[in-house]
């Protein structure tokens, strides 16, 4: 049996030497941000991905092992452990095949095969499945008893008939060809029940549907299940599409069945006994579960696409470039409640808030423009953020005009999604942060905080709520938070936190640092005054020398007493560094940033025993450029003056927009209209792509072009590629019909939010997935 670290080594083509040094590290408690950034020697380089996926496998497979324990322990005490058996389960390398070994030693309750098998039907079974040629009447007829359960021939045949197929249901080859079969051919089919359900028209591409399993996109696989939840749709597979239907005609999978056990009867006495078998032990038994299970397994593989997908877009959210420490002005627009307003100052912190009422019904223009040129100028206000709900477009207009009356300096304005922000108002952070402060108002100063740092502020808002997955609330909860909070604690740890400004959300990201821990970094500081240098984290209240070696390389001491402290290296290679600082002839102080200097220095001097040359160059990487925001440069995007609704767009009108999400099928691009376009994956590039994250993430700003506008039902079709036009970009409309007698295989074009439930998903064929699902 192949061990652990080789198994994955060999999923990751890489060293087992490699995987078995990071078992090593994290079963001793370190964090995959320190093993990914300082033991790279120890792993040989192993990258954050790779070391996430090793994390994974490394649960999944201790746990398939706990369980293969448990299953041969069973089988053993039930004197049925066979030395064939045993090495079939040792060598089962996902949860499937093994429960598929285990099903007929599983404890289970008394079925009817098991009552004819106790009134001695058994032998019966086995004399008509092995001689074709007996009369199964007359054979019956020698095991009638006077038990109320067996009287009659035909009861007695009834119980060997469902003895052969509990035993047949439980033949763990049997299973797996079938499974092999049913994941190459099979296809996944819907209908309508309840076509006037409210809600209903949501799924009506799906009221007569088939698409083979193996290649269905998780989009449409999702939206199936749900509509099927919600009453709707009724899904069930086809294992022969193809195939005219009849009860009398024989599936596929039942002569599976008949060559697996070489069942091929014709004229003898005992054909149609067999026959029965075969088939009932297909329709009643192993059709049903093989059903569930693949049913199940799409579900699993679509959701991990699904995952996949938030945690790609909330990554690059959460990597968007910073405004930077600037004072700022955020406005939460609104209709009738008003336009909430907050500025705060370069660190974040609050200065003023209020309420103007520039849209209806009031309609008060001119003193909203007056009130934004006062806050402005009294400020000295540098950039303007707009959330981009409910009249943003008008409110950006509104700040427009009061930026052209100001004289001098102008500050920027920008459009910036507020995603989440109503999420942060009326949490227990918020609530903490601003205890005084309506929760309206929170709002504002959230979105104000987001364009000036997206992850600072980002980290305080639970990452599901900031919406940027598609049918996130039908995926695994559990499964989706893990992923996330992985997501974020990579972003953090990236781009590093400033101990002295950062907030208790911020800290307990992270990497060795408890949600305790980063309160008592806060109470601290609140009490001692700034933080002068790492080692005084030491103080901190349960935060021990563990945390601390977890945690000290990702935390920032900006302007303290050792400026090694602003930088990325780990207080454990300051030594190193020192030694640096003498062989350039310079203090530590005067080395760092001093790039001349430090190109001078030869990596390969300062290798020892404690530190290899993958570290020795990430610290004179981290000595060029001290502190460095991995982060882009900040852009804004600059919507088109007087497109502010859905009717305001037109056919081939080329405009500028920013994506908000990124899906399996294309990317949704926010123009400022309230109703996000989609650029279909088709129309993303002039090049094949088979996943729009290689050209396009979250918070890109693009170019793109109108192709298509309903404004029914708020859909608008977009294309990047600016040489194709609205006349020769409707491929519903080139496409050729299906015959009227399979309407049922048409495949619905993934358009845009409306026609799909929620948001996103797959692109690689659910084979890929399913294997991933079933490991």
């Amino acid at each position: 049996m192949i061990n652990i670290s080789q198994q994955i080594a060999q999923e990751l083509t890489v060293n087992p030497a490699q995987v078995q040094a990071a078992i090593n590290l994290l079963d001793d408690g370190a964090t995959v941000p320190f093993i990914a950034r300082y033991r790279k020697e120890a792993t040989q380089g192993l990258d954050d991905n790779h070391l996430r996926h090793l994390e994974q496998r490394l649960t999944y497979l201790r746990e398939l092992q706990e369980r293969r324990d448990l299953i041969l322990k069973n089988i053993k005490e039930q004197g049925k452990l066979t030395a064939q058996l045993q090495s079939a389960i040792e060598q089962a390398d996902n949860k499937t095949s093994l429960e598929d070994l285990y099903l007929p030693y599983r404890p289970k309750r008394r079925t009817k095969g098991q009552i004819a098998i106790e009134a001695g039907l058994e032998p019966l079974a086995d004399a008509l499945f092995n001689d074709w040629n007996l009369d199964p009447d007359a054979e019956a007829e020698k095991y009638i008893t006077s038990d109320a359960n067996f009287p009659t021939t035909k009861e007695v045949l009834d119980g060997s008939v469902y003895i052969l197929m509990e035993r047949f249901s439980e033949d763990a080859p049997l299973i797996q060809k079938l499974r092999r079969h049913l994941l190459k051919q099979a296809h996944i089919s819907a209908k309508v029940v309840g076509e006037n359900v409210q809600g209903a028209h949501k799924y009506k591409d799906y009221f007569q549907f088939s698409e083979k399993l193996s290649s269905i996109p998780s989009h449409r696989a999702l939206a199936m299940l749900r509509g099927r939840n919600e009453g709707i749709l009724q899904l069930s597979l086809n294992v022969d599409p193809h195939a005219e239907s009849s009860e009398l005609s024989e599936s596929s999978a039942e002569q599976i069945i008949r060559d697996h056990y070489q069942l091929h009867v014709n004229q003898q006495l005992g054909a149609a006994w067999i026959n029965r078998v075969v088939r009932l032990t297909w329709k009643v038994k192993l059709g049903l579960s093989l059903e569930t299970e693949l049913i199940s397994s799409m579900r699993e593989a679509a959701e991990l696409e699904a995952i996949d997908v938030f945690a790609k877009n909330l990554k690059a959210l959460l990597m968007a470039a910073p405004g930077g420490p600037k004072v700022t002005m955020g406005i939460d627009p609104g209709i009738r409640t008003g336009c909430k307003i907050a500025t705060v100052d370069a660190t974040g912190k609050l200065l003023h808030t209020t309420t103007i009422f520039p849209h209806e019904p009031q309609k008060h223009w001119q003193k909203s423009i007056r009130t934004l040129s006062h806050l402005i100028n009294e400020h000295k206000v540098e950039l303007v953020a707009i959330g981009n709900g409910t009249a943003s477009r008008e409110t950006d207009t509104l700040v427009a005009e009061a930026l052209a009356e100001l004289s001098g300096t102008k500050p920027a304005k920008l459009i910036v999604s507020e995603a989440g922000a109503s999420v942060y108002s009326a949490s227990e952070t918020a609530a903490n942060e601003f205890p005084d402060l309506d929760v309206s108002l929170r709002g504002a100063v959230s979105i104000a905080r987001r364009l000036q740092d997206p992850l600072a502020e980002l980290v305080k808002i639970e990452p599901k709520a900031i919406g940027v997955g598609q049918y996130q609330h039908d995926v695994s909860q559990s499964q989706l938070s893990k992923s996330l909070d992985a997501v974020v604690e990579d972003c953090v740890n990236a781009v590093g936190v400033d101990a002295n400004s950062a907030s208790m959300p911020l800290l307990s990201r992270v990497a060795g640092l408890s949600r305790t821990m980063a309160q008592n970094i806060v109470a601290y500081r609140d009490q001692h005054g700034a933080f002068q240098n790492r080692q005084q984290l030491l103080k901190v209240a349960r935060l021990g020398p563990k945390a601390f070696e977890q945690a000290a390389g990702f935390i920032r001491i900006n302007h303290g007493d050792n400026p090694l402290d602003a930088s990325g290296v780990h207080p454990e290679s300051y030594a190193l560094v020192n030694l640096m600082a003498q062989e350039s002839g310079m203090a530590v102080e005067k080395l760092i940033g001093e790039q001349q200097s430090i190109k001078q220095l030869t990596a390969e001097n300062f290798v020892n025993e404690t530190f290899g040359l993958p570290t020795i160059k990430d610290i004179l990487s981290e000595l060029e450029k001290p502190g460095r925001d991995p982060r882009g440069e900040f852009k804004t995007a600059k919507f088109k003056e007087g497109v502010n609704k859905l009717t305001d767009l037109a056919e081939n009108l080329i405009l500028e927009g920013v994506v908000s999400n990124v899906t399996k099928f294309g990317a949704f691009v926010d123009i400022g209209v309230h109703q996000d376009g989609l650029v279909h994956i088709s129309s993303l590039t002039d090049k094949f792509v088979s996943d729009p994250h290689e050209v396009v993430k979250a918070g890109d700003i693009v170019k793109v072009k109108v192709l298509d506008v309903d404004v029914k039902r708020k859909r608008i079709s977009l294309t990047m590629r600016l040489d194709e036009n609205a006349s020769s970009a409707k491929p519903e409309q080139k496409r050729p019909q299906k015959a009227a007698s399979k309407p049922a295989q048409r495949k619905p074009r993934d358009k845009g939010r409306e026609q799909q439930p929620a948001n996103s998903m797959m692109g690689n064929a659910f084979a890929e997935a399913f294997a991933k699902a079933k490991k």
